[in-house]
């Protein structure tokens, strides 16, 4: 036994529950796993009793999540001005990007950094979780490194990609210590100014009953690195030739994994994905990660768990991905999706100019695609021919809708459903803000899912493209013969997760009862959709 003092946590359930007894076992997933023993306005964070002095948990289980954050945290991870001073692209203080997007135990890391001068710098890398409300857990630091200004990145006459040959500035390979998570790696300068980049450690190795995908795919297609006025583009715009920006017409048709993160190193919705594994982390539950790159590849096969969750904004998807995820509902698996316009547009992975494999994405959207091979070209999922089979409502039970003009409520539908179970919710009641940034609903004109779908919110915004009011809905569709796929359908749900999110707290402003709301039906959705271990 560990000679740490005893602490009330969820870690002391664990114990108790494999006591040996199926009854400790059921009691783990009553009191861990069942929602509906709490009361509606439970705070999400459990105190259990100790267990008995004499017993052991099973040694998979002393590394569980749970023990995992009683470490020590640090605030440090978060791109904030009261810690540090975020470099700018136009004069590039100090910006990197890493080798890869995912990695396993024993593989490498590399870190790629760029420093205006040559200033002393450090590489931190922490991991995102709950550590006592930090968010973060610092796993370590490099020496002090000497900074130097790599070359420009290149464009690509045809396609306006922009990618990076930077040598290698530093790197870690992952230790079998650190568990799978969401981590973030933050470039620091000798005089405070800072960057930063996400990267995965994955464990395909063990099957957890939720895996967590974390869209990188998505993250590249926002970035507009370097947001200079001049060189940056992405796959919505860029910069024209004298400076200014040149919309759509001067957007890239590629873009590549070799570039930093613009500003601070934070991708684009970056806080809708840790809140998520924040909140996941202070409950305790069996989690793992996966990058979106993973289901592209294989590295991580989405039928070993039970659930596979989707906590921010995954817009971008390759074929690959999609028969990955859709192969995992066929075999009984379930999906939840805690955003909005999710697998919306088709891409293509490709090999870097150096031969890496999987560093290029394209998304030609409306123009010619040279590269459509037999997945199709790459636009929206739902205009690939024939017969657009498959349109994503087919796989999610509803699709992208528009854009939310302000924040508009959430108006709940099927209070009796097990989503909506212990938060009190009425029909029709609504949900202040709830519904914001871009939204979903049911398309009786798009290609339908096989089963049964349940409309669990109806709700009235303003499209901000149209001028036009539009419908939002929230929806579990149950696949005839396979899983069920969860969509909540606003980006507004998982920021409600966490308390200290800072656009949060400025643009939705919700109230304390809707996010004690939200943080229930949350769980409801992770109980439901992972009861049973993985088969």
């Amino acid at each position: 036994m560990s000679s740490r003092p005893p602490r009330r946590s969820v870690l002391s359930l664990i114990a108790l529950a494999t006591a040996g007894t199926a009854f400790g076992a059921q009691a783990l997933r009553e009191k861990v796993l069942r929602p509906d023993r709490l009361a509606a306005d439970a705070p999400t964070r459990l105190t259990m009793v100790e267990p008995a002095a004499n017993v052991r948990a099973p040694a998979a289980q002393v590394r569980s999540i749970v023990d995992e954050n009683l470490a020590a945290g640090s605030r440090n991870w978060i791109p904030d001005q009261n810690i540090g001073k975020a470099s700018s692209d136009t004069y590039g203080h100090i910006m990197g990007y890493t080798s890869t997007t995912s990695a396993g135990h024993g593989d490498a890391v590399d870190f790629h950094v760029s420093v205006r001068s040559a200033k002393t710098y450090r590489v931190s890398v922490f991991r995102i979780g709950y550590y006592g409300g930090k968010g973060a857990r610092l796993m370590t630091t490099s020496p002090v490194l000497t900074g130097r200004r790599q070359a420009a990145p290149v464009s690509d006459r045809e396609t306006g990609a922009l990618s990076c040959a930077w040598a290698r500035s530093w790197g870690i390979r992952v230790p079998e210590s650190w568990r799978s998570g969401l981590y973030q790696a933050v470039f620091t300068t000798a005089d405070g100014y800072r960057s930063s980049t996400p990267f995965v450690v994955r464990e395909p190795q063990r099957s957890s009953a939720l895996l967590c995908v974390i869209p990188f795919t998505t993250y590249q297609a926002y970035n507009m690195w370097p947001k200079d006025g001049k060189a940056g583009k992405n796959l919505y715009g860029g910069y024209l030739p004298g400076g200014g920006a040149g919309g759509a017409a001067s957007r890239s048709l590629k873009v590549s994994f070799d570039r930093p993160y613009s500003g601070a190193g934070t991708p684009s919705w970056f806080n809708m994905d840790t809140s998520f594994v924040r909140w996941a982390e202070e409950r305790g539950y069996d989690i793992t990660y996966a990058s979106s790159v993973d289901l592209h590849d294989g590295s991580v096969d989405p039928a070993r768990y039970r659930a596979v969750f989707f906590p921010g904004h995954d817009e971008y998807w390759s074929k690959q991905m999609y028969d990955s995820a859709s192969g995992a509902v066929a075999a009984g698996r379930n999906l939840a999706f805690l955003g909005a316009n999710n697998v919306y547009f088709h891409v293509r992975l490709e090999r870097s100019a150096t031969g890496r494999p999987d560093r290029v994405m394209a998304c030609y959207k409306s123009a010619p695609d040279p590269g459509a091979g037999e997945s199709g070209a790459t636009t929206i999922w739902r205009s690939i021919l024939p017969d657009r089979a498959l349109a994503e409502q087919r796989l999610l039970g509803i699709q992208f809708s528009g854009i939310v003009k302000k924040p508009t409520p959430l108006v709940v539908r099927q209070p009796g459903h097990w989503l909506w179970r212990g938060t009190g919710v009425k029909d029709g009641e609504q949900l202040a803000n709830l519904v914001g940034v871009e939204a979903d609903c049911y398309d009786i004109h798009s290609p339908q899912p096989q089963g049964r779908r349940t409309l669990l919110a109806d709700s009235r915004y303003e499209d901000s493209k149209q001028a036009k009011t539009k419908t939002q809905h929230t929806a579990v569709t149950e696949h005839t013969g396979g899983g069920t796929v969860f969509m909540a359908g606003t980006f507004h749900w998982p920021l409600m997760l966490v308390d200290d999110d800072a656009y949060t707290r400025k643009t939705v402003k919700p109230s304390g009862a809707t996010k004690a709301k939200i943080r229930r039906a949350t769980a409801n959705a992770v109980f439901r959709l992972t009861a049973g271990a993985p088969r």
